[in-house]
């Protein structure tokens, strides 16, 4: 994936966290502040120094993979002691900080085991320790539990969050999943297509996007038009006809294309154009007789209030 006029700044000790579909170049800028890959053009600034031709091995930054590439021969110590076995530290010290390693990611107990011994949740641990244990000024992360199963995932965010407050180190996290991204981040940037599209604390997504591409990701609905107007379908209702000239929103015709009671709320599923599907949740007691739809296939109306709505300006109107 090619980077297009990327400026990114992260703040000494934040996570920050990169977030995008498959293939929107996370991983590509991730590798080139690794040093893996080295930019056509630009520079990459730790602090005031230029590291864009600094060698990998040099740039004192760790990463953990989305597989935990552990050495199956070695035991769990002698993976994490590696990276500390290349820099010619002491046994002793190099002992000590393992042990301290271990302990950060609860595996005390495990230094004598083989690879093969351990669940894939333990491996990842052993992953995390081995970049951890060289103190590293920047520890990178790239999707490293997409492979664990959900419950597994939700401890280890909380594990490398809890590890990142404590250590302070300036942390990147590539994700494609927006729940673990609000999760775990001091700050999210949002790729697309190889552009960040915006840069913001995980609720700014939610409150106030700043493209219709953001608003999509979020989950916004986006109506184009002149201006684009973008709304959350947990703000719309179902708009009664006398409704029809609403002073403070707009009302919108759709056409039915299904109803499912859920206890006191009935969620009705509308189409407001082609491909243009939203859910809308209302309790029962709310719906009068002339707002409530009959069947799939009739039209509908739904009001949006204006203070639900944003608007982007169409790009050379």
């Amino acid at each position: 994936m090619v980077l297009r006029d990327l400026c990114l700044e992260m703040g000494g000790g934040e996570l920050m966290v990169l977030l995008g579909p498959s293939g929107c170049g996370k991983t590509t800028l991730l590798k080139i502040i690794a040093g893996l890959l080295k930019p056509t053009s630009g520079d990459l600034l730790f602090g005031d120094r230029v590291f864009t031709a600094v060698p990998a091995e040099k740039r004192d930054a760790a990463m953990v993979f989305q597989k935990p590439l552990l050495f199956p021969h070695l035991t769990v110590a002698e993976n994490i002691a590696f990276g500390l076995k290349m820099r010619k530290l002491s046994g002793e010290e190099s002992a000590r900080r393992v042990a301290e390693a271990l302990e950060m990611v609860q595996l005390e107990g495990f230094g004598e085991r083989k690879p093969r011994e351990l669940s894939g949740g333990q491996e990842q641990r052993v992953s995390l320790a081995r970049a951890l244990v060289t103190r590293p000024r920047v520890l990178l992360l790239d999707e490293p539990f997409s492979a664990l199963d959900v419950g597994l995932r939700a401890e280890m965010r909380s594990l490398v969050r809890q590890l990142q407050r404590r250590l302070q180190i300036t942390t990147v996290f590539v994700t494609h999943d927006q729940e673990e991204a609000v999760t775990i981040a001091d700050r999210i940037a949002l790729l697309l297509d190889g552009e960040i599209i915006q840069v913001g604390k995980p609720r700014d997504f939610y409150l106030s996007p700043r493209t219709p591409e953001a608003a999509r990701f979020f989950g916004w609905k986006v109506i184009d038009g002149d201006p684009c107007i973008a709304f959350h379908p947990a703000n719309v209702r179902l708009a009664a006809r006398a409704e029809a000239g609403l002073e403070n929103g707009i009302t919108l015709k759709g056409m039915l294309e299904g109803m499912i009671d859920i206890g006191a709320r009935v969620r009705f599923v509308v189409a407001l154009g082609p491909g243009n599907l939203i859910e809308i949740e209302q309790d029962i007691a709310s719906l009068s007789g002339d707002c409530l739809p009959k069947e799939s296939g009739e039209e509908i109306s739904v009001c949006i209030p204006s203070n639900s709505i944003i608007e982007f300006k169409v790009k050379g109107g």
